[in-house]
């Protein structure tokens, strides 16, 4: 911290308290040099976790968004509640380990489609038509099929 008054680079805490906003901590220091004291105000700058979309847009994570999805996909499906928020607690932690603080919208939606297709084959093809948007019914038939193998294996 820089002295205000003289420029010094070195100065002691007097006091130290929380501010009247719960996220703002209140330190009162004394120079070394000009032995005056000056109040300093220390914030956490919490800097968000990003998605990065397909078009290259970033948006904030939104974990409900991510469960709300999930759930769609999993409608009238017998899959437990605790199997769907697993999901989501990993790929909170995904984005969260992230050392860039962003992932691509792709890899996540890639380990939903792993986890949903272990979990429940009807709530994995009704999340994979929303998420790999296919572009005619050819490619949801292809998609059907390599299910399909991958069961009778």
């Amino acid at each position: 911290m820089k002295c205000p008054f003289c420029g010094h680079v070195e100065d002691k805490v007097v006091d130290s308290r929380a501010a009247k906003t719960a996220d703002t901590i209140r330190r009162r220091r004394e120079c070394f040099q000009c032995r005056r004291r000056f109040t300093t105000y220390e914030r956490l700058d919490e800097i968000p976790y990003m998605v990065v979309k397909k078009d290259g847009s970033r948006e904030k994570f939104d974990r409900q968004k991510a469960l709300a999805g999930i759930l769609k996909a999993c409608e009238k499906r017998p899959v437990p509640m605790n199997k769907l928020e697993q999901i989501v607690n990993d790929l909170e932690t995904y984005v969260v380990e992230s050392p860039s603080r962003e992932r691509e919208s792709s890899e996540l939606g890639a380990m939903v489609m792993a986890r949903l297709r272990k979990l429940d084959k009807v709530a994995y093809v009704r999340f994979a038509s929303v998420y790999l948007d296919f572009k005619d019914v050819r490619e949801f038939m292809d998609e059907l099929k390599d299910l399909l193998k991958a069961k009778a294996k």
